[in-house]
């Protein structure tokens, strides 16, 4: 993919985070129009980026939807890749709607497969926020011991981090309250 295309296709994802639909959206359309047999592009990226699009507007069960025809390929060196690495972005996405429909066991699943394929996703922030969010899951489904053991993962991966940082503080507050 060209700079100016990833470029953009990340600012989709950024904008749909944000809750900004009607850009990411019209980004998405944008990218759709200029670019129709792009593989990677159509599905991979527009996928995520419409599935990032309905968790912003709280359809988790849409972006399961919209995540449909990124499986086959999610696995895959879909670009732009932070030193070549593959973002794992469907498979995030998915677990983190599995997780807003309280459906811990799924969304584990999704969790686990960022961490068995984290030699894929090298330096993805994603790779680095799956044992948390895997740590949620397994709390979700009433799982103490394991859900501790993910939070630890968490904790060693950002032994280094910046104490201050939002998602470590929250993180260490939801490890405390597991018993």
């Amino acid at each position: 993919m060209s700079s100016t295309r990833s470029t953009r296709v990340l600012a989709a994802i950024v904008f749909a985070r944000a809750g900004d639909s009607g850009e990411a959206r019209r980004l998405a359309d944008e990218l759709h129009k200029q670019n129709p047999q792009s593989t990677k592009l159509n599905v991979y990226w527009l996928p995520s980026i419409r599935a990032a699009i309905e968790l912003s507007r709280q359809n988790p069960a849409g972006a399961i939807d919209a995540l449909k025809e990124a499986a086959p390929y999610e696995l895959g060196m879909a670009g732009p890749q932070p030193e070549l690495g593959a973002m794992l972005y469907p498979v995030f996405l998915r677990g983190e709607a599995y997780l807003a429909l309280h459906q811990g066991a799924a969304a584990a699943a999704e969790f686990e497969k960022c961490l068995q394929h984290k030699g894929l996703a090298i330096n993805s922030v994603l790779a680095g926020l799956a044992p948390l969010e895997l740590a949620e899951a397994h709390a979700m489904q009433g799982d103490a011991k394991d859900s501790r053991a993910a939070y630890a993962a968490f904790f060693t991966s950002w032994q280094g981090a910046d104490p201050d940082i939002p998602i470590y503080q929250a993180a260490k507050e939801e490890y405390a309250k597991i018993k």
